[in-house]
């Protein structure tokens, strides 16, 4: 099975939740135009990662204004979703992630389970790990840190899981004087995507979002993109350019065996 992928690296004005749905929004539509059928925005596409604006404006799943945007837009245009939101069930803050099917329903929902340690005070912990067969194969979800906690146990059960495609938002963030040049971004993605995709003989698409983190532990870092897609023999398929002002779509063709 064949199917067209789109990694949409867009930027993530912290707290402007009503920017970013519109941004969303505008690049989904494109992706759909150029033909793309499995498309993956960033971590935390509602606010930004670890934005304050969380405690007031984070919303629930399925229910909530972007999960309605999403599922409006998966059905009007026939394609499969997957968005990071910052989601709220009841007292709880959860950094989560949804896959939506083309008819509209919600197919995943995950909830970060390797938060970084400077996150834990705004988001609550994950409690669920699973998969989903679809017409284009088997996806799962995981979140950005997810993929590099010890001996890359989420992935993996992910694999054991049978997931043909891990499909993970993300926010990969630098110091503001980091040099690219110098220091190349990626192996960290590198080195924990590629082993389990050779082991599985799975996908992995990392996407990640662009722009400065306005508020956080992280204040100050920017968002630089380099969005990544590991194929199953373990290449790097495409990777994403570099830049708090890198936004783009990557598409790839992904043939599931």
């Amino acid at each position: 099975m064949r199917f067209k992928l789109a990694m949409i690296q867009m930027l993530v004005e912290g707290g402007a939740r009503q920017r970013n749905l519109q941004r969303a929004r505008k690049l989904i539509v494109q992706a759909a135009g150029q033909g793309a059928q499995v498309l993956v925005l960033p971590e935390a596409m509602t606010l930004g990662w670890t934005h304050s604006s969380a405690r007031q404006e984070a919303e629930a799943i399925p229910d909530g204004e972007t999960c309605a945007m999403l599922r409006e837009l998966a059905k009007m245009h026939d394609v499969y979703l997957c968005s990071g939101v910052v989601e709220r069930c009841g007292e709880r803050i959860f950094n989560s992630a949804v896959l939506i099917g083309p008819d509209g329903r919600l197919l995943l929902h995950h909830r970060k389970l390797n938060e970084l340690d400077i996150a834990h005070d705004l988001y609550a912990r994950g409690d669920r790990l699973n998969v989903i067969k679809t017409r284009f194969g088997t996806f799962g979800l995981m979140i950005c840190a997810d993929a590099f906690v010890q001996g890359q146990v989420i992935s993996r059960t992910l694999g054991v899981m049978g997931a043909n495609v891990i499909l993970s938002p993300c926010a990969w963030a630098v110091d503001a004087d980091h040099d690219n040049d110098r220091d190349p971004y990626g192996q960290l993605w590198l080195d924990n995507y590629q082993p389990v995709a050779r082991e599985f003989h799975l996908s992995i698409a990392g996407v990640s979002n662009v722009g400065e983190l306005t508020d956080g532990p992280w204040k100050g870092r920017k968002c630089i993109g380099c969005s990544l897609l590991i194929g199953p023999d373990a290449r790097a398929v495409l990777q994403g350019p570099y830049g708090a002002e890198a936004e783009t779509i990557l598409y790839s063709d992904l043939e599931i065996a």
